[in-house]
């Protein structure tokens, strides 16, 4: 093979080329058609064509004339000659002009051509479309496929139902090809006409359209398109190029025509930039103009009201007028970048405004208007800070001298007061201290009163217009404090004197109430214990109490002691009063307690104990007769709870093992129930004895772990399942006789139930019963075990009873003997055929009979189409139905 190497500068031929996809005979039949049409509409330039693509091309003359044709240059002059060299001469001048031209050939060479390779042939004609048809397109600095394709979609953008992603399947509903027509010649096409669900109208209409009025032939088949999963993209691309060359010459007349409205446009733009700039520098100009003026005006007020609303008008300034001027100085030098940038772009001169309206000019404005605007702005500042400071000074001696004058008031005449001569020993600390407190109050408060002697000074310095009233007012002060320091010190020495006089008394007070409470206390515990009510449950705990009794009996001597010793310090107390003349005012400050309350307790003591002895020796007894109670219940209940659950293991493994026939079981169960019922005269003694402990309120027992409860249960569980097994049998012997089911077949049904029961409960859950079915040779899917649990288990409980497994499994057997007799009856009608006709049956059955057969068999059809004619499973299920069979 030739090897054709050369620049490669246009899109890689062997990304676009896939030869193999050649095989497809859809795309080749495609590609054929298309490559023909396109050679012939360069070829009929020089009066010729083709008609074969593989054929025509052998001799290379036709070859080297449409390369002439589309590349307008003349190649070396071809053979003449019919021999095979000729030819190939001729083909390879052909593919040497043709890689002279950039193009890199691979495994194309002028034997294939000549021998009428198709493949080799359609690749080389592939690759001269792609050098002189597309490589040159160019849109948006994309080129040659990417650029043929950004094309389509720019131009079919504006229409309804069109999306240009590739070219192949985006052109099978033919609006893309319209879309292109209808977007430059407008007047060819109707497009709101066409619809998406037709496309071979759309790509008739295209196909016919080109080729009438825009010289373009047909290239593609509609009904190959459509018909086509994928239409072939060489095929597409090749023929959309010829549109996009169509229409090229009309795009650049257009491209001009928009490119002077352009140009016009931004002059117009321009100029109305220029009218706007001078006229917004202007008004920006007069405004600062009026406003620094304003601004330069420091004349002070003498208010405070009156520099708050200079204030809040230059914040309103600030905050409402100034913003949108702010706003219009920037968008004033935005809009003159903006015009000097397109006029720059332009190759326009700049823009010169008018005198005294540069943007220099306008920030050398808008610097002073800052200028002026920030000196305003801290005089304004300065002065309220100094008519701030006049007021705050003054509002803060008035505070001041309002808090102090507030605390004073009243203090003269309680420092005055004698309270201290009635008062009790507690009542004097609490009078010292709360004196002490005052005294520490009245040291704090001087530096308030400094304060306020200061602040008056320096609103004098100040020249504060209301100084006369602020100086008497301090004066008024600082007398009244002088006053107060005196009498404080006169109420503290009499406070010292009258608090040692008491001291003494009220060490006695504190004794009495140190020893008292605790007594006091003793005594109240002491009754309350007494009086108690014990609750017991045994023998032990009523001991238990008895001994603390005793214990307490041993401790009343020595509190008898400490009562007589409590009592001589109340004595002592009342000595000491009637001796010094000393004004009591109240009882004992440290306790309630007196010696009347003491005594009367202690009273009470005393008569409670024996009382307190009698009530133990009472419960005593009681507690004896319940330890009775309790060993004759546990006696009687340690026997009858173990006889029962032996009974209910040995009915469970009656009804479980296989010794003898059902009758044999079953009359073993019944002797099973007599000895039960038999049993039932002890339930009733324990009942009785239960009943006993229940009277005497005996809530536990440590000799048995069982209840009445468990025995109660026990019992009635028994009782429902010997019952129940006895019942099961006696089912299993009627399904035995009603079935025909051998002794045999039931011991084997019992041997698998009992295999597959895990937890020999007598019952198997669902997977149990599914995995036995499947040891029994059943083939299941989830519908046939579905069915067969419904039938089971129909009240959908999970579980299979052994009685509905022999049920089930008698039912299986007698469907097995029923499909064998259908088919022995199937064999006699049909005879050597394999299907039964309606007139055998009305020969061979009864008329009623044969007539129901055939209504039945009506719907079904037979072999080869008979109506009638019936195989064996169609015979089986028109009698019997499917599910049966």
């Amino acid at each position: 093979m030739d090897q054709y190497d050369g620049d490669e500068d246009y899109m890689p031929q062997e990304d676009d080329w896939d030869r193999d996809l050649l095989l497809d005979p859809a795309w080749e039949k495609q590609q054929r058609k298309t490559f023909t049409a396109w050679c012939n509409s360069h070829l009929r330039k020089a009066g010729t064509q083709i008609e074969n693509i593989e054929e025509d091309f052998r001799d290379g003359l036709k070859l080297m004339l449409l390369l002439e044709v589309i590349s307008g240059e003349r190649l070396a002059k071809p053979e003449r000659g019919k021999m095979r060299v000729h030819k190939i001469s001729n083909v390879n001048k052909a593919l040497d002009f043709i890689a002279s031209k950039g193009v890199k050939l691979v495994s194309i060479g002028a034997e294939e051509i000549v021998d009428g390779n198709a493949k080799m042939t359609l690749g080389m004609i592939w690759t001269i479309i792609l050098r002189f048809a597309i490589q040159d397109i160019s849109v948006e600095e994309t080129s040659a496929k990417e650029g043929l394709l950004l094309w389509c979609q720019r131009k079919t953008a504006p229409y309804k139902n069109v999306n240009i992603q590739n070219f192949h399947i985006s052109w099978k509903d033919g609006l893309g090809f319209c879309a292109l027509i209808h977007r430059h010649r407008p007047e060819l096409i109707d497009y709101g006409k066409l619809r998406k669900d037709d496309p071979m109208t759309n790509l008739n209409t295209a196909f016919d359209v080109a080729e009438k009025y825009l010289d373009i032939p047909k290239m593609l088949d509609a009904e190959d398109i459509i018909s086509t999963l994928r239409p072939d993209e060489k095929a597409v691309m090749t023929y959309v190029s010829c549109y996009y060359h169509a229409f090229s010459g009309k795009q650049k007349a257009e491209t001009a025509a928009n490119r002077i409205c352009k140009v016009l446009a931004v002059n117009q733009e321009n100029e109305q930039l220029m009218e706007d700039y001078e006229k917004l520098a202007s008004d920006l100009l007069e405004w600062i103009r009026r406003t620094i003026p304003w601004l330069e005006n420091r004349l002070p007020e003498n208010t405070m009201q009156a520099m708050q609303q200079k204030l809040e008008d230059f914040r309103d300034y600030r905050r409402l007028h100034k913003p949108p001027k702010v706003q219009e100085k920037c968008q004033l030098e935005i809009n003159f970048n903006t015009l000097q940038t397109k006029l720059r772009l332009s190759n326009r001169p700049a823009f010169m405004p008018s005198e005294g309206k540069m943007v220099s000019d306008i920030n050398n404005a808008w610097g002073n208007l800052e200028g002026a605007e920030k000196g305003y702005e801290e005089w304004l500042l300065n002065e309220i800070r100094r008519l701030e400071r006049l007021d705050h000074l003054a509002e803060k001696f008035r505070q001041k001298a309002a808090i102090h004058e507030a605390w004073t008031e009243g203090k003269e005449e309680m420092l005055q007061k004698r309270d201290y001569e009635t008062a009790s020993l507690s009542e004097i600390k609490a009078l010292l201290k709360k004196h002490e407190a005052f005294e520490s109050d009245l040291a704090a408060h001087q530096d308030r009163v400094e304060q306020i002697a200061a602040i008056a000074q320096e609103l004098n310095e100040l020249d504060y217009y209301d100084s006369p009233s602020v100086n008497a007012r301090c004066q008024r002060i600082c007398d009244q404090w002088d006053a107060l320091g005196a009498l404080t010190q006169k109420r503290s020495e009499a406070l010292q004197r009258t608090e040692k006089l008491l001291e003494t008394i009220d060490q006695l007070y504190l004794e009495f109430a140190k020893r008292a409470a605790p007594f006091n206390n003793w005594m109240e515990g002491a009754m309350e214990d007494l009086q108690d009510t014990f609750i017991v449950h045994t023998i032990e705990e009523i001991q238990g109490l008895s001994t603390a009794h005793e214990q307490f009996k041993a401790t009343l001597p020595e509190a008898d002691k400490e009562r007589q010793a409590i009592l001589g310090i109340h004595n002592e107390i009342a000595k000491i009063v009637q001796t010094y003349h000393v004004n009591m005012a109240g009882t004992n400050p440290y306790t309630t307690i007196n010696p009347q309350e003491i005594n009367a307790k202690w009273d009470k003591v005393r008569q409670l104990v024996p009382q307190r002895d009698q009530a133990l020796i009472e419960e005593h007894a009681r507690q004896q007769n319940n330890e009775r109670l309790r060993r004759q219940f546990a006696n009687q209940a340690n026997v009858i709870g173990p006889w029962i659950q032996t009974k209910m293991e040995e009915i469970g493994r009656i009804s479980i093992e296989m010794h003898g026939t059902l009758e044999d079981q079953l009359t073993h169960l019944r002797q099973y129930e007599k000895s039960i019922v038999n049993y039932k005269p002890k339930i009733d003694q324990l009942e009785g004895d239960h009943q006993l402990i229940q009277e005497a309120l005996i809530f536990d027992n440590k000799h048995t772990n069982y209840t009445m409860e468990h025995i109660r249960v026990g019992w009635e569980q028994l009782l429902t399942t010997i019952a129940r097994t006895i019942n099961e049998i006696e089912n299993q012997i009627l399904t035995r006789d009603a079935k025909g089911i051998s002794q045999e077949q039931l011991n084997e049904f019992r041997a698998s139930f009992n295999h597959f029961d895990r937890k020999r409960t007598g019952i198997m859950d669902a997977e149990d019963f599914k995995t036995c079915l499947i040891s029994m040779g059943y083939n299941l899917g989830e519908n046939e075990f579905s069915r067969i649990m419904s039938i089971v288990d129909p009240n959908r409980m999970g579980i299979v009873t052994f009685q509905a497994f022999i049920d089930f499994m008698s039912r299986e057997t007698a469907d097995t003997d029923t499909a064998d007799q259908v088919m022995a009856s199937f064999k006699v009608l049909a005879g050597d055929k394999n299907y039964i006709l309606a007139d055998e049956l009305r020969r061979e059955l009864p008329p009623d009979q044969a007539d129901y057969c055939i209504a039945r068999m009506a719907p079904y059809t037979g072999p080869d189409g008979v109506p009638g004619a019936l195989d064996y499973m169609s015979f089986s299920t028109a009698l019997y139905g499917e599910s049966d069979l």
